[in-house]
C-alpha cells in the first residue's frame, strides 16, 4: 500500500490560501467569492489570503502555476483551497516545481478539473481533499449544507436530500436564497465483500484526459490495495465515457488492485440542460448499470457502492484521498480515515 504522509488538522485561526487552480470564475462573480470567503472567517474562523491570479481574468498557466506554489511555500498557511474547477489544469502541472510541495505538504481543497492536482500531490505521497471548492460548497445558497461543514468524520453519512440545481450567479439576489432540494435515492451497494485501502480517484471526464497523456497516473504497484473513487462532471456525461475509462482501467489490471469502487451522485442538471426528476432518476440508473457491468466484466466481488455525497452535487462531502476508507458490507457502512 502507498505510504502518505500524515497532515495536521485545520483550527480555528489558522491561515489557508485561496487559488485560482483552474477557472477564472471567481473573476467573473467576486461577490460569489466574497460570500464564500466570509463564511470561512465567520463559521470555521480562519483567515485567508488571496494570491494575484485569484480574481485575474485570462491568467497564463505559467502565473497560475506561481501561485499554486508560493502558497504552498508560505510557512503561515495551513491549507489551500481552490476557488472552483474548470477544464484546463492537465496543461498548468509542468510548470510545477515538486520540490516545493515535497518541502511544504499541506492540504489542498478541490473537486472536479483539481483532480489533476490531486493526482499530482497524490504522486509524491501528499494526502488531498476531494472537495470544498470556495464558489460551489463554501457560498453555497443560503447557508453551508451541515454536512459539507462536518465532513471530517469517520463514518460517511448519507443524506436524505440532494440538490443538483444551481441558482443563476450573476444575480446577486440569488445568494441569500435556498437551494432546492430534492428527496435522495439510497445508496446503491453491490457486493458483499469488507474492504480496505487508500482512496485514490476524482473526476470522469478529467480521468479522460489524465489517461490520455499518461503522465501523471499512479504506477501500477502504488495502486496494489487501493479504493477507486469516480463521479461525473455534468448531467451529458455520455454513458461511453464512463464505459472508456473503467474498460482502461480493467485492461490495465487496475481491479485486481481496487479493493473497492465508490461512485459520486451523478449531477443531471444544468442550466442548459434542465430537466424533470423522472428524467433524473432515469439518467442516475443508467450511470450505476453502466459502472457496474464493465466493473464486473474484470472483478465480480468487489464492493461497488454508488451514490454517494461526493462531487458535482450538493451536499458535499471532501474525501481524503489518499487518506484510508474501510467497507463494511454486512452493515453496508463506510469509514474515512482524515
Amino acid at each position: 500500500m502507498k505510504q502518505f504522509i500524515t497532515l495536521p488538522k485545520l483550527k480555528p485561526g489558522d491561515k489557508v490560501s485561496i487559488v485560482a487552480s483552474s477557472s477564472d470564475v471567481a473573476a467573473v462573480f467576486p461577490w460569489v467569492l466574497d460570500l464564500g470567503l466570509s463564511r470561512l472567517e465567520k463559521q470555521l474562523e480562519l483567515a485567508s489570503v488571496e494570491y494575484p491570479t485569484t480574481r485575474q481574468l485570462d491568467a497564463s498557466l505559467e502565473d497560475r502555476a506561481r501561485d499554486i506554489m508560493a502558497a504552498f511555500a508560505d510557512r503561515e498557511t495551513k491549507a489551500v483551497i481552490s476557488t472552483i474547477g474548470g477544464q484546463d489544469q492537465i496543461k498548468l502541472l509542468k510548470y510545477l516545481d515538486k520540490q516545493v510541495f515535497l518541502d511544504n505538504p499541506k492540504a489542498f481543497f478541490g473537486f472536479s478539473d483539481n483532480t489533476h492536482l490531486g493526482n499530482y500531490l497524490w504522486n509524491l505521497g501528499i494526502p488531498s481533499y476531494y472537495g470544498g471548492a470556495i464558489l460551489t460548497q463554501f457560498a453555497f445558497g443560503d447557508e453551508i449544507p451541515h454536512i459539507t461543514l462536518e465532513y471530517i468524520q469517520y463514518e460517511l453519512e448519507y443524506s436524505k436530500t440532494y440538490n443538483d440545481v444551481t441558482n443563476d450567479w450573476a444575480d446577486k439576489a440569488n445568494l441569500d436564497k435556498p437551494r432546492l432540494m430534492e428527496p435522495n435515492e439510497p445508496w446503491s451497494w453491490d457486493g458483499d465483500r469488507d474492504a480496505e485501502g487508500v482512496l485514490w480517484g476524482g473526476c470522469l471526464e478529467s480521468m479522460v484526459v489524465q489517461s490520455a497523456s499518461q503522465i501523471y497516473m499512479p504506477k501500477d504497484d502504488e495502486l496494489e490495495n487501493t479504493i477507486l473513487f469516480l463521479e461525473s462532471a455534468d448531467g451529458e456525461t455520455k454513458p461511453w465515457i464512463a464505459e472508456y475509462i473503467l474498460t482502461g482501467f480493467g485492461e490495465r489490471g487496475w481491479f485486481d488492485k481496487f479493493q473497492a469502487v465508490l461512485v459520486g451522485r451523478p449531477k443531471a442538471w444544468e442550466t442548459y440542460l434542465q430537466i424533470d426528476a423522472s428524467q433524473k432518476v432515469k439518467y442516475r440508473q443508467e450511470q450505476r448499470d453502466i459502472f457496474l457491468k464493465i466493473i464486473r466484466e474484470y472483478n465480480s466481488n468487489i464492493p461497488v457502492i454508488q451514490g454517494l455525497d461526493f462531487g458535482h452535487t450538493d451536499p458535499q462531502v471532501a474525501l481524503p484521498k489518499g487518506g484510508k476508507a474501510r467497507i463494511d458490507s454486512t452493515q453496508q457502512k463506510i469509514f474515512l480515515t482524515y
